[in-house]
């Protein structure tokens, strides 16, 4: 893009740059796919007649849209052969992002998981219009159905969320003082102090990719996860550390083992108590915590 620093549609792409990351990225759950759809988009936008469109946001939503739903069926056996629980890539936010409640939700590890049990489509819709305000009208011409349609799947899919998402909404404050006893107790190897911040039905998902070592399913209730947590992440002789962080807009831990990053848990939290951890250890899947990626839903 270097050549066209000063081509209008050069500087129009750029400036909704972050909108269409956020965008790709919520539909797929992952930024190195969410980076290719932004390219794809770019070519398909230089080659339009820009001075023709009349809403340039919409117009790049809209290529977004489709490149992000093509790249999402694509990857559908890329999903099936994952070895073990598949969880979204972790990006860096910065801490500012936590206090915009409707951009740290729409972006949370756990409603990202959510959106994975969503069609493409379904998924395309509830983003597009929950996350980010678009019209039935705008979404129906970028995915070529009638508004008719484009209802009944927003019906369908806010249904499915609606049934899976926390109950109420928690304050950062309120997640970040969880995020901190869960801290004290993991790196305290405080098997009580784990039970103590953890809910009964507490669920721990634990993505390695087959590089690290992981649960190979999901460890569900208060006893299994704590003693998972001390018997395995904290087994003796290795000297555990988390620095508190923001993760997709939420709080976080970049865990350390000696010294070295062993993978970032992000945590669900319901009346003061962690219901949910998402601990990501596939190393393909850390590179985007070493600095902040911007993300946006205007």
């Amino acid at each position: 893009m270097g050549d066209h620093a000063t081509n209008p549609a050069t500087e129009t792409f750029l400036a909704h740059r972050n909108l269409l990351f956020t965008v790709a990225y919520e539909m797929l759950g992952s930024a190195a796919d969410a980076e290719d759809v932004l390219q794809e988009t770019w070519l398909r936008w230089v080659k339009a007649d820009v001075e023709q469109v009349l809403d340039q946001r919409a117009y790049l939503i809209r290529i977004t849209t489709r490149q992000s739903l093509n790249r999402l069926r694509s990857m559908k056996l890329r999903r099936e052969a994952y070895v073990g629980p598949w969880l979204p890539e972790p990006l860096l936010t910065a801490p500012d992002v936590a206090d915009d409640v409707e951009l740290a939700e729409s972006v949370s590890m756990a409603l990202m998981l959510v959106l994975e049990t969503l069609s493409p489509t379904e998924r395309a819709v509830f983003v597009l219009h929950e996350a980010f305000d678009v019209g039935y009208d705008e979404i129906a011409d970028a995915l070529g159905k009638s508004p008719a349609a484009v209802r009944q799947i927003a019906y369908r899919a806010r249904r499915h969320v609606e049934a899976r998402r926390p109950r109420e909404a928690v304050s950062s404050g309120e997640t970040r003082a969880a995020l901190e006893s869960f801290q004290r107790a993991l790196e305290g190897g405080d098997l009580q102090g784990l039970l103590d911040v953890l809910a009964p039905e507490v669920v721990l998902v634990s993505d390695g990719g087959g590089i690290k070592q992981a649960a190979p399913r999901p460890i569900i209730s208060a006893d299994k996860v704590a003693r998972f947590i001390v018997g395995g992440i904290g087994k003796a002789g290795v000297a555990l550390t988390g620095d508190p962080t923001v993760v997709n807009g939420n709080p976080a831990l970049i865990l350390r083992v000696d010294g070295e990053i062993d993978g970032v848990i992000a945590i669900r939290v319901e009346d003061t108590r962690i219901t949910g951890l998402y601990y990501v250890r596939n190393p393909q899947k850390l590179t985007r915590i070493g600095s902040e990626t911007p993300l946006t839903l205007r």
